[in-house]
Formats: C-alpha cells, sequence, structure tokens
C-alpha cells in the first residue's frame, strides 16, 4: 500500500493491517495474548458486559477454580481510567482464560464452539492483532507483540495477511459489504 491509512465508510485501515502476514501458532505461543503480563485484561464494552453477565454461569463451567474465584469476589470487569477492561488473574491471564495442556484458550470461546452459548467472546479479542482507536471514527490499527513473534513466522509462510486472518471479526464489527468493500480497494 501507498498510503498509512485507506478510509472505508468512515473506518480508517492502517496499511499494516493490509501488507502483513499474519496467522496464530497456538503450539508456539501458547495464547500469549490472553496471557500477557497486565493488571487488565482485555477491552470489553458496556453491551459486551451485559451480554455476558447474561451467559455467565455457562462460562464458569469452562474455567479454573482460581478464575472462578476471582470473579465471583470481584466480577469479571474492572473500569480503569473510563476503559472498561476484563479482569486479570496475577497480573497475567484473563479471568475468562481456560487452559488445554500448556496452551491458553478463550472459556467464552470454548463456551461458543460447544453451541452452549451466542457471544463468541469480546470483539476486542476477536479482533486481535487489530486494535480499535478511536480518533473521531473508527482507527483500526496492528498491535505489535513480541509474543506473537510466531504468527509473524507462521503468515510468512501461509501468506495470509491480517486483514483476511481477522476477516470474520472484522465482518462481525462492520458488516460483511464493508470487508467486501475494503478487499476491492486493497486488492486494486
Amino acid at each position: 500500500m501507498n498510503s498509512e491509512f485507506i478510509e472505508i465508510n468512515n473506518v480508517y485501515v492502517n496499511a499494516e493491517i493490509v501488507d502483513t502476514n499474519f496467522t496464530c501458532d497456538l503450539a508456539k505461543c501458547k495464547g500469549a495474548c490472553c496471557t500477557m503480563e497486565s493488571d487488565f485484561g482485555a477491552p470489553v464494552s458496556e453491551n459486551e458486559i451485559v451480554e455476558l453477565n447474561k451467559v455467565l454461569p455457562v462460562i464458569l463451567d469452562y474455567l479454573p477454580k482460581e478464575h472462578i474465584e476471582e470473579i465471583n469476589k470481584n466480577g469479571f470487569w474492572m473500569n480503569v481510567n473510563d476503559e472498561l477492561m476484563t479482569r486479570s488473574l496475577n497480573k497475567r491471564a484473563c479471568v475468562f482464560v481456560t487452559w488445554e495442556g500448556d496452551i491458553a484458550k478463550c472459556g467464552i470461546e470454548k463456551a461458543y464452539n460447544d453451541g452452549k452459548i451466542d457471544f463468541i467472546k469480546p470483539v476486542s479479542c476477536h479482533l486481535f492483532p487489530i486494535r480499535i482507536s478511536n480518533f473521531g471514527g473508527p482507527v483500526l490499527r496492528y498491535e505489535k507483540y513480541s509474543v506473537c513473534g510466531p504468527a509473524l513466522e507462521k503468515g510468512s509462510k501461509t501468506q495470509i495477511k491480517i486483514l483476511d486472518f481477522c476477516r470474520t471479526a472484522l465482518e462481525r464489527e462492520y458488516g460483511k459489504e464493508w470487508f467486501e468493500e475494503t478487499k476491492k480497494v486493497v486488492d486494486n
């Protein structure tokens, strides 16, 4: 891409999302995006908090005891400087993390994949490594983390761009028509 951002229907997309190859490699990263060191977890919206509260009893069935205790004691979200975030356990794992061996997975997504709930996970998680900023409208940017090195390596083999890797999440947030329009613009 020639410019730093492209604009599609008032959504600005950083060129790195279009140009960077990226394919998660859980066998190597171990779900690091869900366990990065932090005082809090992922961004979450008020609507997502409402949805998660509705299905929380089902999600709890997927979580380790320590995570359930944290949620029961303090809730699953917190307000950090007027930003809503999921809680973090021990400044490490999102409270919704569950484990498959040594790989961190999302308990919300597991319940969704099992057909127990109809909410896949917060859009900020679904879009990762894309983050949404708001500068008079949505700005989509690639958030780089060293723990995603394996995803860049695997992406160089698969030749899948971040835009395509995150297609389902982008269509969820902006619609299929928006995604198709974006593809037309970047493919020309």
